[in-house]
């Protein structure tokens, strides 16, 4: 099975700030399906490191104010068609992201307030039929790592 991940998620130095965040639960599944990493902001266009980002009024904008929407939305289709290119029914996303956040996300006053939302990616994935599960919900969904 193909599934999105996060390519933070698998170590790649693709976050904000030029970081990782490893996830050893899902490491450690590498090879019982297929990961295929994906960073939607790179798909963007936008560089690593970059400002952080949060969702305000339907705008992505950055720290300094910058509204870097279109990026998102770039990043978000791109996404999108490699999802569907390779057949992925599943997404396992990085919590609380302006791309990758489902549920839940930060309300754009960079104050670390969290609201209820979804990212411009794991939104659109979701409109498209894509099971969105996010990192910290991983380890919780057995249908995935039984062989």
């Amino acid at each position: 099975m193909n599934i999105l991940i996060s390519a933070c998620i698998l170590g790649i130095h693709c976050r904000y700030d030029g970081s990782e965040v490893v996830n050893d639960f899902i490491i450690s599944h590498i090879g019982k399906h297929n990961f295929i990493p994906i960073c939607p902001e790179q798909l963007g266009g936008l560089k690593t490191p970059r400002e952080p980002s949060e969702i305000l009024r339907n705008a992505v904008l950055s720290k300094s104010g910058e509204d870097i929407t279109q990026n998102y939305i770039k990043g978000a289709a791109e996404t999108l068609k490699i999802a569907k290119m390779l057949d992925c029914k599943y997404a396992i996303l990085k919590d609380r992201s302006p791309s990758c956040g489902a549920g839940i996300i930060y309300d754009g006053t960079f104050s670390g307030k969290r609201i209820a939302g979804n990212g411009i990616t794991a939104e659109l994935l979701i409109k498209n039929g894509i099971t969105v599960i996010l990192e910290s919900q991983a380890e919780s969904c057995d249908f995935l790592w039984q062989k």
